[in-house]
C-alpha cells in the first residue's frame, strides 16, 4: 500500500473502509467486531473503527512492541561566577 493511500484513511472509519485498510472482507470484519476480537465501537447501529486503535491492535497481534519513549535527563547548568 502506498503512503499516499494510507494517509487518505480517516481516523474513524466505517466497516467498508476499515476492511479495505486491513485487507480483509467486510463480513469477516463484522464478525470480528461482533465477537469483540478487534477494537470497534457502535455509533448508532453501525460499527466504527479508529485507525490508531487498529494500528495498536495490529502491533499487539504481531508481537511488535511499541517503541518506548526515550527518557532524556535535563542538562545540568554550569554554576555562574559571582559578580565582583
Amino acid at each position: 500500500m502506498e503512503a499516499a493511500q494510507v494517509s487518505s484513511y480517516r481516523e474513524v472509519m466505517d466497516i467498508r473502509q476499515a476492511a479495505e485498510y486491513l485487507g480483509i472482507s467486510g463480513d469477516t470484519l463484522y464478525r470480528y467486531a461482533s465477537e469483540g476480537f478487534i477494537p470497534a465501537f457502535k455509533l448508532g447501529n453501525r460499527w466504527r473503527f479508529k485507525r490508531s486503535h487498529l494500528e495498536h491492535w495490529m502491533d499487539q497481534q504481531s508481537g511488535v512492541a511499541p517503541a518506548a519513549p526515550v527518557a532524556v535527563a535535563p542538562r545540568q547548568k554550569k554554576p555562574v561566577a559571582r559578580a565582583r
